[in-house]
């Protein structure tokens, strides 16, 4: 019990590995058994990382669960992980949707079950590891590792273009990963070091050291990152290779590629990129506002994209470019606000689009098609189905009891703090996205049924409502009460915008009552 409470984060990394050497003990042939194994290794992920949020302490410590331990001593890596509040939502969001991703597959897989569930199982920890690490060399490792078996989930077993979509997925993630090793390398030789110690690759030290360098050098430094986390988000125009990489995966590769794959984008912004904005006004205020056109950009151009799909599968994965611009536009307003709302939209983004993507794969399974015609009227032989489709339709769209009203409001309200034109045109992408997403619901399940096949279409099974209802109920936990959430992420978002918004509390400080400044100046004392 001591070493599974003192290397908390070992175990939750490792879970999902664990079981998938298991499974390569079992035979090919034993298909069942390699469902089995993989359900409940998924499941255990999921569990034993539950202790995460029962011993969180948001009063510690900048990172919590610290295991930092030599690993390569020749060149200074370390085996050093450790987890904030915002790694925290997004490893319990990581081990559950994998849990849910592993539960759909049971009869969607049909060849090569065995390395199907073994990938899946491997991605898990790559995931994770990318969450929690806390040392460049190691960060990297895991971001490259991740590549793999998504490589092969797309290209085995994906739909009619899947090799095509797999080499596009494969070459743009490498593309941003070379230049990302280039910027880890400038910041591994360019920190100072004193006379006789080792070169290190820790991430608090060097992004510490940084802000000794020059401001030329920072730029470059976060345009070698952002580079390769603009691509993973994907931000526009980076984005071309996510709708062919979503349409052609099987279901459960689309969940995770949706849920979680695209925010190790967002979170490298947040954990690398912010810190290494330069400090003179100017520069920085250039960078800003190149990203900030970017996201706007993303939000309006994917939602009227996405009112153009035939395909629904590409309409969601459409809905993602604009989804995730909202994220970096929150990001990147530097405020409280703005980057706790992101991180609750990341968190929304996962949940919604996640389980949108299992409703798509729920009609698949039936009539292996994805074309928005092929269907019409499916609320009368599903009115289970269309119940829920609903409710994460509205919790997409952002209606309020839901979670996307939480994320889009605050990330709004504080981009609005900075600039009233900014939370405008998001506004604009707000109302695309409730069309969109109306018109294909209003498509697929009003009006008669169109064709005759599908008039006897069955409703949700009980393994098809127990990957779903789960994700309606955090829709409304978090669309009700998101205290909690906003509660693990404050003293981490707090952190960042000290660092690279100093000005922005005494500015808020001055709009309060002198009372409350007079309290305030008292209890720091």
């Amino acid at each position: 019990m001591d070493f599974f409470a003192n290397h908390i984060l070992t175990v939750v990394l490792f879970t999902p590995l664990v079981g998938a050497i298991l499974m390569l003990f079992i035979p090919r042939e034993a298909e069942l058994a390699h469902r089995i194994g993989g359900n409940i290794f998924g499941v255990l992920g999921f569990l034993v990382s539950i202790p995460l949020v029962r011993w969180w302490n948001s009063g510690a410590g900048k990172f919590s669960f610290e295991e930092n331990v030599s690993w390569i001593p020749s060149i200074g890596a370390r085996y050093h992980l450790g987890m904030d509040g915002i790694s925290l939502l997004l490893v319990m969001l990581t081990t559950f949707l994998g849990m849910i991703a592993i539960l759909s597959s049971w009869s969607a897989i049909h060849t090569r079950v065995k390395e199907y569930y073994i990938l899946l199982l491997l991605l898990q920890t790559g995931m994770i590891g990318v969450f929690v690490s806390l040392d460049f060399f190691l960060f990297y490792v895991f971001w490259e590792v991740m590549l793999v078996p998504m490589y092969f989930l797309i290209g085995v077993w994906g739909s009619d273009r899947r090799l095509y979509a797999a080499i596009k997925f494969f070459l743009y993630t490498l593309a941003g990963s070379v230049v990302m090793l280039l910027a880890i390398l400038a910041l591994y030789f360019y920190a100072p070091v004193a006379p006789g110690a080792t070169r290190t690759f820790d991430v608090p030290t060097l992004l510490a050291a940084a802000q000794t360098f020059s401001d030329p050098l920072k730029v470059w430094l976060f345009w070698g990152f952002f580079f390769a986390f603009a691509i993973k988000v994907p931000m526009f125009p980076f984005h071309t290779w996510l709708p062919d990489a979503h349409t052609e995966a099987p279901t459960a590769g689309s969940v995770v590629l949706a849920g979680v794959l695209l925010k190790m984008g967002t979170y490298g912004f947040l954990r690398f990129s912010l810190p290494l904005l330069p400090v003179d006004p100017v520069l920085r205020s250039r960078i800003i506002q190149v990203v900030i056109v970017l996201s706007l950009v993303a939000i309006v151009y994917g939602a009227l994209v996405c009112l153009m799909q035939k395909d629904m599968k590409r309409l969601i994965a459409y809905s993602s470019v604009s989804h995730l611009g909202f994220c970096t536009l929150g990001i990147f307003a530097l405020t409280p606000n703005g980057l706790a709302g992101s991180v609750i939209q990341q968190i929304n983004h996962g949940i919604s689009t996640g389980a949108l993507f299992l409703i798509v794969g729920v009609l698949y399974e039936r009539r292996h098609t994805r074309m928005i015609s092929d269907f019409g009227g499916l609320a009368t032989p599903m009115p289970n189905f269309a119940a829920i489709y609903l409710i994460i339709s509205l919790s997409s769209l952002g209606m309020p009891l839901l979670n996307g009203f939480i994320g889009e409001f605050t990330i709004l309200q504080g981009a609005f703090q900075v600039s009233k034109a900014w939370a405008a045109w998001g506004v604009l992408g707000v109302i695309l996205g409730a069309a969109y997403l109306l018109w294909l619901y209003q498509r697929v399940m009003f009006g008669p049924v169109t064709l005759p096949v599908n008039e006897h279409l069955p409703d949700l099974n009980l393994r098809e409502l127990a990957t779903l209802v789960p994700l309606v109920f955090i829709a409304f936990w978090i669309g009700i009460y998101p205290k909690p959430f906003f509660a693990i992420i404050e003293k981490p978002v707090e952190n960042i915008v000290r660092q690279v918004n100093p000005n922005f509390y005494p500015a808020q400080q001055a709009k309060l009552p002198p009372s409350a400044v007079a309290r305030a100046m008292a209890e720091a004392k």
